[in-house]
């Protein structure tokens, strides 16, 4: 963002899902406002992080898909430069690789008034259609689970400290997370590319910063499901797209759920904030798709408490409040998961 001429625009692909017959492609057309995840300092990580949220938006452009086939797909940007392509497709697992990826490129058509347009108009995506060997799937959260934030802090002062504080390569993960999803993703069998989801409250603003906590920390390859950013300082009023009943990261695990009807699932979260209500409120409505939920002790002792007495007689599905992954792995061990 810069007031003298405006920055080059691009395309950031979200990783997301799909099925043989079922394209499922987000993501956002937006100014490069020139955001290096590699500068310390305490001047540079503020203003990376006050360039990830005042975000310029590429609004009402369209965009064109190509699949590895050659086949494109035309789609156009919202008012805040997301995109969606929901498609009915065929044959889409002989496009992927070996782990289940389809890789897409999507480049803007010529409505771009001349604009500057960043990786010569190419822009890499991917989509995970699951294997035929997996035997469930594995849905986590992110905040407080595998990644240290702080939302249980006072005044939720370490949710900003490490988030405008920290870069993303140096953040730290919660101990043995990695290697705890890699067991699931391989599975009993030690090949069964289990997938795995990655599921946030946090907004779509933090992808990338995400995208390389998660590279840079070697876990599990899947897709990173976000929400849109509500800045605070509007009226919910004002809104043009009314704020829903259910919290997003609610809704985005029931369409997993509805996109993949035949595979169970385990769910992962952590004892601070929402993740035991939601996790509940999904199990008792599909008891036969979840094998089992996974809660992480985060250090309060009050919200502690609570979750001990919300499950203190729940029977619909195995649930584990685990102070370590050692725990974690050896309840799933012990139910026959890895």
């Amino acid at each position: 963002m810069t007031f003298f001429k405006k920055d080059p625009i691009t395309i950031i692909p979200f990783r997301s899902y799909g099925t043989n017959s079922h394209l499922y492609v987000k993501g956002r057309a937006i100014e490069d406002e020139g955001v290096d995840l590699s500068k310390t300092g305490v001047f540079n990580l503020l203003w990376n992080s006050w360039k990830r949220f005042l975000t310029d938006k590429v609004k009402n452009t369209t965009l064109l898909l190509t699949l590895p086939n050659g086949q494109t797909i035309k789609t156009v940007t919202d008012t805040q430069g997301y995109f969606l392509i929901d498609e009915k497709l065929s044959n889409l697992r002989t496009l992927t690789d070996e782990e289940g990826w389809l890789h897409y490129t999507i480049s803007f058509v010529n409505e771009t008034s001349g604009r500057k347009i960043q990786q010569n108009n190419v822009f890499k995506g991917e989509i995970l259609i699951p294997s035929k060997q997996a035997k469930f799937g594995i849905i986590t959260d992110i905040d407080d689970t595998i990644l240290h934030t702080g939302l249980t802090s006072r005044f939720k002062w370490k949710v900003v400290k490490n988030t405008f504080f920290k870069r993303a390569e140096k953040r730290v993960p919660l101990e043995g997370a990695a290697h705890f999803y890699e067991k699931l993703h391989n599975g009993k069998q030690g090949a069964e590319s289990n997938p795995l989801f990655y599921v946030s409250h946090s907004p779509w603003n933090l992808y990338k910063y995400l995208e390389v906590f998660l590279n840079r920390n070697s876990f599990v390859k899947g897709p990173i499901l976000l929400r849109d950013f509500i800045n605070p300082l509007v009226p919910k009023q004002w809104l043009k797209k009314p704020i829903s009943e259910k919290p997003q990261k609610q809704k985005e695990i029931i369409n997993i759920l509805k996109t993949y009807p035949q595979l169970p699932f385990i769910l992962i979260g952590d004892s601070g904030e929402h993740d035991p209500d939601i996790y509940i409120e999904i199990a008792e409505a599909h008891p036969e798709r979840i094998l089992a939920i996974y809660l992480r002790n985060v250090n309060h002792k009050q919200k502690m408490l609570r979750v001990q007495g919300l499950f203190k007689s729940y029977e619909t599905v195995p649930v584990l409040l685990v102070e370590n992954s050692d725990a974690a792995i050896a309840h799933a061990r012990e139910l026959n998961f890895i």
